[in-house]
């Protein structure tokens, strides 16, 4: 246990070092511990292997749940509804097929392994997002699907298993098992979710030690949860967690950020320990009995059903078409598929099925080594090769200067995610398509659970002075953001925005600019109304090594139609170049002209 939990905690160190998931490593140590490798583990190191796996999955989807918001879950409504149905439906129907024809199996192994194989799951697609920020639509998206069908995965492998011990299975039986185990689940998650709420609200739990009292409390009951609910209708603890998990996670109950903090760090452990024991217990014979139709199964889920089941589901939404592929690309299986297949394994071993229980323990691990080593090693360069990695850009403040902002920079495939404390103001940007954070925009924690850790550009649009001040100080000093805008309402106070060395944009000063420019140079003023339409101006990097070397009169006809540079931008300085000005690789150069002129040269002056 002690080797296990330090290999473990070492794993994910290694895991945040390397920007891989940790589940590579655990699965890797988790082999070298067990019977093939080293002999620590074997099948008679842990007699309570069921009790344990089963409580280790309670924490860990409840955790995962606890953190899925029902803001999140709307704004994601059609593309995670659409994954969790019909996209689980092709997963589940295709899956079991090539399982069926590729392996011989009969049609209840094979719908088994489909079921397990719907999940994705939480513990495996967060590590990816981590190293791959992705909009946040895509995001939640993933995360939403991971975490329901963790849920529904779990119950279909039951429900089909129980009909497989049928002597006469119907679809009415299935429904029957089902519908039932889904509803003790959520009926024992609401109650006990309920129960909690109670005692962190209302009960008295030591002001001295409420905080770890809080988190106690909380862990606790995510157990019973599951213990209950399980004790029940078999396999229905797995609904009740999550249900707990999503209602106690949106209730805001007291010490919410302690208990999110310590339900992680529990996790880690069980996370540890499940993936390693269980890999500890699979033998390479498993793998290498399977054969050229393991190989089969395993292609066929990654490289066909998935990316199917993807585009099916999201086809019509405003997930982009790179986002569609990238998408199809991530759907790396975990946990609930390899703790579940192992306890319906010793199962079918006991009912004497070893045959059964070696196909379908084998085909689940070949299946989740192949996900998690293609798909969660190659997630980042997946990612950049379809240019699904915008640049992430706060703005704090959704009135009409932060809403305009945004919508300009959403329609440039920027990932704009907008805070606002006014739920007036919040419904209204909402409504026009953008991604609003309820919170005070001068928290702290606010800033870093929107994801200003990672953003490259903090725009503070409110009409405030002082929350622009505050926000602009916060983002410079506590965030290192690459770039803050910040607005002053009040010319008199541009001079203290300069000083913490902001780019400032002063409302008086940029007006009468605008006025000015219509007098003195209107056509000039003209064209710059036209921008985002008919022209547009695009600063870009030169990445392009085909240019880098030659003259601005020689590499200006090879711009696309009526695109000009205008301005370069170097270490030192910006000027408007010498037409015999030669480029060099990192030159910041100015695009000016027609839109999709701009758009064309902007690619080629980037590919490398």
């Amino acid at each position: 246990m002690a080797a296990i939990i330090a290999i473990g905690v070492f794993a994910q160190l290694l895991a945040d070092r390397l920007a891989v998931p940790s589940i590579v490593f655990l699965l890797i140590a988790g082999l070298a511990l067990g019977p093939e490798g080293l002999g620590v583990i074997t099948p008679n190191t842990f007699t309570a292997l069921p009790a344990i796996v089963g409580l280790s999955v309670a924490i860990i989807v409840f955790e995962g749940a606890f953190h899925l918001r029902v803001e999140d879950i709307r704004r994601a409504t059609t593309v995670s509804v659409r994954l969790v149905t019909v996209g689980a439906a092709i997963s589940l129907v295709g899956t079991a097929l090539v399982v069926r024809f590729a392996l011989g199996a009969d049609w209840g192994v094979s719908f088994l392994i489909g079921a397990l194989l719907v999940a994705t799951g939480p513990t495996v697609i967060t590590p990816i997002l981590r190293v791959v920020p992705v909009r946040d639509r895509v995001a939640t998206a993933l995360e939403t699907e991971g975490i329901v069908n963790d849920v529904t995965a779990a119950i279909l492998a039951v429900v089909v298993f129980k009909i497989m011990q049928l002597e006469e299975p119907t679809v009415a039986a299935f429904l029957e098992l089902f519908i039932a185990r889904i509803g003790t689940g959520v009926g024992v998650g609401v109650l006990v979710a309920a129960a909690l709420w109670v005692v962190l609200r209302y009960i008295d739990l030591s002001p001295g030690d409420a905080p770890r009292n809080a988190r106690l409390v909380v862990l606790a009951g995510a157990l019973v949860a599951f213990g209950a609910a399980d004790t029940v209708a078999s396999e229905a603890g797995v609904a009740a967690a999550a249900t707990a998990g999503v209602i106690l996670g949106n209730a805001n109950v007291p010490y919410e950020a302690q208990i999110a903090e310590f339900k992680g760090d529990v996790t880690l452990i069980v996370l540890s320990f499940i993936f390693i024991a269980l890999a500890a217990l699979l033998e390479f014979s498993d793998l290498m009995a399977l054969g050229v139709g393991g190989a089969v199964v395993a292609a066929a889920v990654i490289f066909v059903i998935r990316p199917l089941d993807v585009l099916v589901s999201t086809r019509g939404t405003d997930l982009t078409g790179s986002e569609r592929l990238f998408v199809g690309f991530v759907g790396p299986r975990g946990i609930i598929p390899a703790s579940v297949a192992t306890l319906f394994a010793v199962e079918l071993q006991s009912a004497g099925e070893s045959e059964a229980a070696t196909l379908l323990v084998g085909t689940v691990f070949l299946v989740i080594f192949s996900t998690v080593v293609l798909q969660g090693g190659f997630a980042r360069r997946i990612a950049e090769y379809l240019d699904v990695i915008p640049m992430r850009v706060l703005i704090i403040g959704s009135g009409r200067v932060g809403r305009e902002v945004a919508a300009r920079l959403e329609s440039r495939g920027e990932n704009v995610v907008i805070i606002e404390n006014d739920e007036t103001a919040v419904e209204r940007a909402r409504s026009e398509g953008l991604t609003v954070r309820i919170g005070d925009g001068t928290d702290v924690e606010t800033l870093r659970s929107a994801g200003v850790e990672s953003a490259k550009t903090v725009i503070a649009a409110t009409g405030s002075d002082e929350v622009n001040l505050f926000v602009g100080q916060q983002a410079t000093t506590n965030f290192d953001v690459d770039r803050v805008v910040c607005r002053a309402n009040d010319p008199s106070n541009v001079e203290a925005f300069n000083d913490l060395g902001v780019d400032t944009i002063s409302s008086t000063f940029t007006v009468a600019q605008a006025i000015d420019d219509i007098i003195e140079r209107p056509a000039m003023a003209q064209w710059v109304n036209m921008l985002g339409e008919e022209g547009d101006v695009q600063e870009v990097t030169l990445r392009n090594r085909e240019f880098v070397g030659r003259p601005i009169n020689e590499v200006g006809p090879e711009l696309p139609g009526r695109c000009l540079i205008v301005l370069v931008t170097d270490d030192e300085e910006t000027f408007v170049p010498e037409a015999t000005y030669e480029l060099r690789e990192g030159d910041r150069l100015t695009l000016v002209g027609e839109y999709d002129d701009v758009q064309a040269g902007v690619s080629l002056l980037t590919d490398e």
